[in-house]
Order: structure tokens, then sequence, then C-alpha cells
């Protein structure tokens, strides 16, 4: 049983998304929740993220979201360093600040701010151990920076119980297509 799952998948530009109104963060956030609705109902209590943009802030708001009808349902946004959103233009910032602002959890790992790549491999790490699972919204052909993790999370499962459940563009696809369904069904 999931009880504590990790949510992680491609930034925003490895999307080619470059504006959270793109009709593909819709998509996304739907196959989401659907694969959250169903591991809640099967005992998950604890989503763990790190912040990034792109699939894992979507995750939070997603969330968010779920917790009205799930309260058991709970959040973590664990930093691999202290300020990761410095860089980030205004609107960024601020829609992070209020993602952290309703997390149930959250702090640095490493508590400095940006040092080296170390940082992310402990993140993994840290995350692989203290997590039952993770979602990772991935393509093969498409490697990007979710691949780090998800080479981690093999190693994980070869040595432990460990569940790695994956979306995958065709899953997204269906998705799409489902949604775009249900609107020319309700016109």
């Amino acid at each position: 049983m999931l009880k504590r799952l990790v949510i992680t998948g491609y930034k925003p530009h490895e999307l080619g998304i470059f504006d959270d109104k793109h009709e593909g963060v819709r998509f996304i956030k739907k196959a989401l929740e659907n694969r959250l609705r169903t591991l809640i109902d099967e005992g998950l209590e604890w989503v763990i993220l790190s912040g990034q943009l792109g699939v894992e802030t979507w995750a939070a708001e997603v969330v968010i979201d779920l917790q009205e009808e799930f309260p058991q349902l709970h959040f973590a946004i664990l930093t691999p360093f202290e300020d990761q959103e410095k860089n980030w233009n205004e609107a960024k910032q601020e829609k992070y600040e209020f993602l952290l602002s309703q997390a149930d959890f959250h702090r640095s790992l490493t508590n400095k701010p940006y040092e080296a790549p170390w940082q992310f491999v402990e993140k993994n790490k840290f995350f692989l151990r203290n997590s039952d699972g993770i979602l990772l919204i991935y393509d093969e052909e498409t490697e990007g920076s979710p691949k780090f993790i998800k080479q981690e999370a093999e190693r994980c499962a070869d040595k432990n119980e460990y569940n790695i459940l994956i979306i995958t563009a065709d899953d997204l696809r269906i998705v799409a297509e489902e949604e775009q369904q249900n609107e020319w069904n309700g016109w």
C-alpha cells in the first residue's frame, strides 16, 4: 500500500509549456487527479514534492483541490536547497509562496543555497528513502530532467519493495481526448 508518494516530472520548458494557461497543463492536472483519486481510495496519506516548477507545482495545486474532498490527504514540499525560487519571475515566486503556505509541511533538505548538483542527488535519495512509491510524468522518448530520479527509483525497486507509477505521453493523450469528448458532449 502506498502511504507516502513522491510526484515529479518535467519542468514546463521541457514540455514546451511557457504559461500555465497552456491547454496541456489542464490535461496533466487531470491525469494527476485521476491517478491520485485511485491512490487515495487505496490509502494514500502524503504526497511529497520538491516544489520545482512544472509537474510538481501542478501536482501541489491538484492536491490542494483534492484536500477539500479528502482532508486526510497531506502534502510536503521539501526543497533540495534554500531559496530555490530566488531566480524565478515574480508571478512564479508568488505562486510558489502560496503553495508553501498551503503545504502541510515544508523545509529545505540542505539548509543552504544552491551549491552544486549533489543537492539534487541527495534530495532524490531522501525522497526514495522516505516514500513507498513515485509517480512520474515521463516519456521514455523524451528523457529530460526526470530521468535521474527514475533511474534511482528503479535501483531502489530492485532492492526493496518500491512502486514506480508512470503517466506516459499516451496516458496524457487519452486524458486529453476524454476531456475534449466531455466538452463536446456537454456543448
